[in-house]
């Protein structure tokens, strides 16, 4: 899988906003034609936060499975749902990488739903 940076874009909840970059990939490339965004953000098992997306995205040449880092901004092809990690996480089947928040996290650690907007930084 390649993972050369793609294209950079913004998390914004509310006041803060982080950047994180997408993989130069079919699935980085699929989400980054999505937006602008605005996702309801939950969490989900105590690791990550998860959204609906609005479509499904091309999981071609994406590894069957994918072990998640914190920071790591995932797709989770058998749900078609984001899941952005804010704890490590062991290999899943249908997990795709898409991206990587640049630092810190802090603005995604929040109780309950929220939303969040992404957008092409730029």
């Amino acid at each position: 899988m390649s993972t050369k940076a793609g294209t950079k874009i913004l998390i914004t909840v509310g006041a803060e906003t982080v950047t994180a970059v997408l993989d130069d990939t079919p699935s980085g490339r699929d989400f980054a034609a999505m937006m602008p965004l605005e996702l309801s953000l939950s969490d989900y098992s105590r690791t990550e936060k998860v959204a609906d997306l609005p479509g499904k995205l091309s999981t071609d040449g994406a590894p069957r499975s994918y072990a998640a880092s914190i920071g790591d901004i995932t797709y989770y092809a058998p749900w078609g749902n984001l899941a952005i990690f804010y704890k490590s996480f062991p290999s899943a089947s249908g997990l795709v990488r898409l991206g990587k928040i640049d630092g810190s996290m802090n603005l995604l650690l929040k109780n309950g739903t929220f939303k969040a907007r992404l957008e092409i930084a730029g």
